[in-house]
């Protein structure tokens, strides 16, 4: 039988990550209502952290020998150049697997320059793992199909080995830079308009601004929120809707960054439902009432009934479903319940969703294919390359509006900035202007 030491160190990264999986799994099973809150947040964001890291630890032994142990054995092995070069990517992988702690311990009103660099690193390191398996592949593949008939010389074996590292960083350090700048520009303004069937012809051109994914922690702040809430406030929506993943951290340690929020004042109310970062926070009951502070009406699988200011007669149904993620974590009093949150809105009247997650979307209309427009966030768009095709795949709705049937419409929210990496590529944050048609 194989020992533990006589795996592998890729081995041993997977072994331990399976071990802080299972252990979250327990801890989310049996001993969620043993624990206090704040025993249980600490917890949860450890495992997370922790599991995160083992898995990177693989990508990152791979990253050394590509980048290093391949030129170990050159002649520049012992110039300076080389011990730099070494000493960089140690740093780099270093703070790249210290952005998933930065949550426990550096989350401030505004973001901590290190947090900024640990989630930069993160994010280029993402982009450095795929070129180096992509170029990798593509190698083999070349191999495969050409045959190895004809034999290459050693110098010029060495000199392709030393090029695909090479390569491989030179397409990071691009995309990082464009990635980042991209990232640094004031979210985008889309207008779309939304046919909504048995909306009041007294409702017409109603203007729902709609955020989504603003993500304060580590690398967001009240400075990005300020500049947000002041674009909202001068689109003069009639509602503004947050759906979901407002925060990263709890509702104490970062209240100040949360103040402009007091600033919008749409006059048919500003609403929120839960994203599954507010559940990560284990702090929602909090985060429910800092927003009601602020004027701003949590929908916990609720409705309201949004009135034309034109005629008292004239209203639709504005509802808000838990995010799924809660029935996951066994989140005490949450879940997503549509039949809870669409009580008393029968199809007579027009009805709008709020839903952070596109899949929940989908469940909502398999359910009630009566709701006229869903409201959703979660994918930002898939935010970077290499990431958008996975969450184009595991979202049944990706980005941008789809119409479902007849009299149904889902947008999708490419996120108002974005999760932890300050970066964008191949996406762009947006507030959406949604205009509602009778």
């Amino acid at each position: 039988m194989i020992s533990l030491n006589q795996l592998p160190l890729e081995a041993k990264a997977a072994v331990a990550a399976g071990v802080v999986f299972f252990s979250t799994m327990l801890s989310r099973s049996y001993l969620a209502e043993q624990l206090e809150l704040r025993t249980r947040r600490w917890l949860l964001r450890l495992q997370m952290a922790l599991f995160a890291n083992a898995l990177m630890l693989i990508g990152s032994l791979h990253v050394w020998r590509s980048t290093v142990t391949t030129f170990s054995r050159s002649s520049a092995a012992s110039s300076l150049c080389f011990i730099l070069w070494k000493i960089a990517v140690f740093m780099f992988l270093a703070l790249a697997h210290s952005s998933f702690f930065t949550l426990l311990f550096l989350v401030a009103e505004e973001p901590y320059f290190f947090s900024l660099a640990a989630y930069t690193c993160l994010g280029a390191y993402i982009i450095l793992i795929f070129f180096l398996f992509t170029i990798g592949s593509v190698e083999q593949a070349y191999k495969f199909l050409a045959g190895r008939g004809a034999k290459a010389g050693t110098g010029n074996k060495n000199s392709r080995t030393a090029m695909k590292p090479v390569l491989a960083v030179v397409l990071t350090v691009v995309l990082t830079v464009v990635g980042l700048l991209n990232a640094s520009q004031p979210p985008t303004v889309n207008s779309v308009e939304v046919p909504v069937h048995k909306l009041p012809s007294t409702m017409n051109n109603l203007k729902v601004v709609l955020l989504s994914d603003i993500h304060l922690g580590p690398t967001v702040g009240k400075t990005k929120l300020a500049m947000i809430v002041r674009m909202v406030k001068a689109l003069k929506p009639d509602i503004t809707v947050i759906v979901g993943d407002l925060t990263d951290s709890e509702a104490e340690i970062i209240r100040p960054a949360v103040e402009p929020l007091g600033e919008l004042s749409s006059p048919l109310g500003t609403y929120f439902v839960t994203g599954n970062h507010e559940y990560y926070t284990s702090d929602v009951s909090n985060w429910f009432e800092l927003l009601k502070s602020f004027n701003i009406r949590p929908l916990h699988n609720e409705n309201v009934k949004i009135v034309s200011p034109k005629s008292a007669d004239d209203w639709f149904c504005l509802a808000g479903v838990d995010d799924i993620e809660a029935d996951v974590l066994r989140y005490s009093g949450h879940g997503m319940d549509l039949k809870k949150a669409l009580r008393d809105c029968s199809s007579e009247h027009a009805i709008v969703l709020l839903a952070h997650q596109p899949i929940a979307a989908k469940w909502a209309l398999q359910e009630r294919p009566d709701i006229n427009l869903i409201l959703s966030g979660h994918t930002h768009g898939g935010q970077m390359f290499p990431l958008n095709a996975g969450a184009y795949f595991l979202n049944p709705f990706f980005v941008g509006l789809y119409k479902v049937g007849q009299n149904t419409f889902v947008y999708v929210s490419p996120g108002t900035v974005y999760f932890g990496i300050p970066m964008r590529l191949g996406s762009r944050a947006e507030i959406t202007e949604i205009i509602l048609r009778s």
